[in-house]
């Protein structure tokens, strides 16, 4: 049983979910079942004055549909047409009862879960951080097909609506009240008293938001989101486009007609291979939040019993600059007590700056409460004293990239810190090894790399060395899962995963200018490949110093395979830094988008790349990706396909729509991949050569995935 019905003695029904053997709630083959079938029996009772809808689950009311049953309905459409059709039909029962009916929301209340709610007459929700409302179905490749864009515009007029539906928004309380789709914000152990307040109203009488929900309006609304949504997506997902039809067009037509587009919209989408790669997105980020360490096969005892260890819970970061303190106010606002140590008070003073910053913004979008970010601050000790570190779990250093200056750290942190302190280093590609090495102990030595900004990012790429223990590899993954975070865990190796695979990408745009090849040219070309951001562009964000000096390690570490452009140390010797000075690739000036450096001719060494069309530019720096992915498999970088392809969704945007650069390979075809890999190499060498891995798969017509 996953529903509980309940009627109080004055008459008012609790309908309680409460999913068996499981910590969240979602509408699968059974839960609908059991609603539908509680809907009727209310409808038949004269008895019930009231319904009131609750979840006994500590964080989540109703996490939406269960994505697993659309899954393996995937090919049959007349069985997805039904599935949809039975929770549209049901949320339509559930609005036509004649008694009043109260969502009581606590916790995650998301896709089909907001459906039912919006069904509902009354909405309220809980003041507690775990209570997120939203819709986002976009960001699965589908569109909310249980009644979603259908009575969400109604509720609070299609420009709100538009924003929740197209961008997968997820509210906190204070906002969605001030969006208008709850009625009210109050602490759970009043839910009883307001719930019976709203039932005594009866039926509510709802604006009629004449003003944006009329026809001209919506048309005139549609043509200005449109062109938004062309630029932001290239038109590779046709979700948020069928959503915006159906929802301004649904504001002026019947429900009974919106909900027949909605259904058909859903059923075409979800067979999309955009939406089953977003999907396996999802399915991606669900693996991470519960990875163990029995799941990771490259780390040396993973079949270790670790189920008695204890959890990483006061922290000591080591430099307060950008990471340490974005390192610093991550862990402080999940309730770790954090030592933030650095040499001098002024270093100090900036990141604490930076820290309160940080809180202000989260605190004004309504994503802590003010007395939240401010017990948020006070969890975080600034120092540069010497202090004792022998009662710290966790010690993270986040000092210059510079392996000698690491190493005269963890020499000083050894003498300090427990026996059974983790020593952690925020590297984003040296050895954890070698660092390791210069310690007594190194199989407490292990690599943490969060990426920048923390407070954005979600993933955290964990690094065994040689030496790290299984028992510490263990509590680090841990340890950032409660964190919220999202861990990849990778072997030592130069640039982990993620710059693994990108620098080559970064490098070859590089090349790429410098043979002729347009700036602008460069990065539409990747922006209409699904990429964030170009790669010219990145760079400049980055630091051209920066990517220079990562580029030269990787030329060092790999040799002719990924050589370095030649422009970058040039432009650094001329004061051109990217955005830090204001000029680089790009000329940096007001609010708006940046200009194209007109004055880099200089950096240009050739026409060789000159003439090659942006599509001939897209594929020479997606193949080096892919290339690399496929040596990170080969070389046991990772333990499975899924980490590349996650870490390089999650750490660098690689196009999600596109399942990221294994998947992409598989869709291509190794040996397509090879074939052009090797036309590539017989004119620009070594960095285009197909590693051995893509080779045979290409002979003997393999594949990563099987599905």
């Amino acid at each position: 049983m996953n529903i509980h019905f309940e009627i109080q003695d004055d008459g008012i029904a609790h309908v309680i979910f409460d999913r068996k053997d499981s910590a969240a709630n979602i509408f699968d083959e059974q839960t609908g079942r059991e609603l539908s079938e509680h809907i009727d029996a209310i409808a038949a009772n004269p008895t019930i004055k009231g319904v009131v809808f609750l979840s006994a689950k500590d964080t989540i009311f109703i996490a939406g549909a269960d994505i697993n049953a659309f899954v393996e309905q995937q090919g049959s459409e007349e069985e997805l047409i039904q599935m949809v059709a039975h929770g549209q039909e049901m949320f339509n029962r559930l609005a036509a009862l004649k008694v009043p009916t109260v969502a009581a929301i606590h916790g995650a209340c998301m896709g089909g879960g907001l459906e039912m709610a919006l069904a509902c007459d009354w909405r309220i929700a809980s003041d507690d951080r775990s209570t997120k409302i939203g819709l986002p179905e976009t960001s699965l490749g589908i569109l909310p097909g249980w009644g979603g864009c259908a009575r969400l515009p109604r509720l609070i007029g299609l420009p709100k609506a538009l924003t929740m539906i197209l961008q997968g928004k997820r509210l906190a309380p204070r906002q969605a009240l001030k969006y208008g789709v709850i009625d009210r914000m109050v602490p759970r152990e009043h839910f009883e008293r307001w719930a019976r307040t709203k039932i005594a109203k009866g039926k509510p009488e709802r604006k009629s938001h004449w003003l944006t929900n009329n026809v001209v309006s919506a048309r005139l609304i549609a043509s200005r989101v449109r062109p938004t949504l062309v630029k932001k997506t290239h038109n590779h997902y046709p979700a948020v486009f069928r959503a915006l039809d159906i929802t301004t067009n649904g504001v002026t037509s019947p429900i009974e007609s919106t909900l027949r587009q909605e259904r058909e919209a859903l059923v075409e989408l979800i067979q999309t291979d955009v939406s089953r790669n977003l999907v396996r997105v999802f399915f991606m980020q669900e693996r991470a939040k519960h990875l163990k360490l029995k799941d990771i096969s490259i780390i040396k005892g993973s079949d270790a019993d670790v189920s008695g260890l204890a959890p990483v819970q006061d922290v000591t970061v080591i430099g307060a600059g950008t990471m340490g303190a974005g390192i610093a106010q991550w862990a402080s606002a999940r309730g770790r007590n954090v030592v933030l140590k650095d040499l001098g008070l002024e270093q100090l003073a900036r990141g604490m700056q930076a820290i309160g910053k940080v809180y202000h913004s989260a605190a004004k979008r309504h994503i802590f409460t003010r007395t939240e970010a401010r017990q948020g601050l006070d969890r975080i000790h600034p120092t540069n004293l010497d202090v004792p570190l022998r009662s710290m779990d966790m010690v993270i250093e986040a000092a210059t990239e510079d392996m000698e200056i690491k190493k005269k750290i963890f020499a000083g942190l050894e003498a300090q810190a427990g026996d059974d302190t983790i020593l952690a280093t925020n590297t984003s590609a040296l050895s954890i090894t070698e660092l390791a090495e210069s310690t007594s102990r190194p199989d407490r030595v292990i690599g943490i790399h969060f990426f920048n900004p923390v407070h954005r990012m979600q993933l955290v790429e964990i690094v065994v060395g040689e030496h790290t223990s299984p028992e510490v590899a263990a509590r680090t993954l841990r340890f950032v899962q409660k964190l919220g975070k999202m861990p990849v865990v990778t072997r030592d190796s130069p640039g982990f995963a993620v710059n693994r695979i990108l620098m080559p990408y970064l490098a070859e745009a590089g090349h790429l200018f410098a043979g002729g090849a347009s700036t602008r040219d460069i990065d539409a070309s990747m922006l209409d490949f699904g990429m964030p951001m170009g790669p010219l562009r990145l760079i400049d964000e980055v630091g051209i110093d920066v990517a220079d000096h990562v580029a030269a390690f990787f030329g060092r570490a790999f040799g002719d395979r990924m050589p370095a452009p030649d422009s970058l140390p040039l432009m650094v010797k001329a004061g051109l830094l990217g955005r830090k000075s204001k000029r680089g690739f790009y000329i940096y000036g007001g609010k708006g988008e940046p200009e194209v450096n007109g004055e880099l001719s200089k950096y240009v060494e050739s026409a060789s790349t000159a003439e090659l069309s942006r599509e001939q530019l897209q594929e020479r720096m997606a193949l080096v990706m892919l290339n690399e992915a496929a040596r990170c498999i080969e070389e046991e970088v990772v333990s499975a396909p899924d980490d590349v392809d996650f870490a390089m969704i999650m750490g660098t945007g690689f196009a999600p729509f596109r399942g990221g650069p294994l998947r992409y390979t598989d869709a291509l075809g190794a040996a397509h991949v090879v074939d052009r890999l090797d036309q590539l190499a017989s004119t620009d060498g070594d960095r285009f050569a197909a590693c051995e891995l893509l080779r045979t798969m290409a002979r003997d017509g393999k594949t990563y995935y099987t599905t």
